[in-house]
């Protein structure tokens, strides 16, 4: 598990519209919200995803952007975004390597069956590239206001 102080993994990641985005981008420039999400268009994703999105100007106001991440292919994500009219950034970690990077790809158990998946999880990077809060197995409604708060307070 990562945690505060470490430095954050690097990577390079292609979004929803097939550009590449990379954690060099944000670096001396602004502080990042990574978050780790298990699916596209699913009642907690959306939520989650809809209240970063509605918070996206107070986050902007702190020099700070917003980036998601799941398993999805950028199709997914394109959907995702544009159905819900997102206003954040999703990133595709096909093959998970983002996710074991994170230590986010975790036994999960539901209704009684044991599986790999997801933990939702959520990175605050400042702008020299360490992390500053790890939060693992966070619940989706309300965490964005959470998350603002603490970038806020940096």
């Amino acid at each position: 598990m990562l945690k505060v102080g470490d430095k954050a993994p690097e990577f390079a990641l292609p979004n929803a519209d097939l550009e590449k985005s990379e954690l060099g981008d944000y670096l001396g420039k602004k502080n990042l919200v990574l978050y780790f999400y298990p699916k596209d268009n699913t009642p907690g994703c959306t939520i989650e995803a809809l209240e970063f999105s509605d918070l996206m100007d107070e986050f902007q106001a702190v020099a700070t952007d917003i980036l998601g991440v799941s398993m999805d292919n950028c199709l997914s994500h394109g959907d995702f975004r544009d159905t819900n009219g997102l206003t954040i950034g999703l990133l595709a970690d096909i093959d998970g390597t983002l996710c074991q990077d994170y230590h986010v790809w975790q036994e999960k158990e539901a209704h009684g069956e044991k599986r790999m998946g997801i933990v939702r999880s959520t990175f605050i990077i400042d702008k020299q590239g360490i992390i500053q809060h790890a939060l693992y197995d966070v619940k989706p409604k309300g965490h964005a206001q959470k998350i603002l708060e603490l970038v806020q307070a940096l």
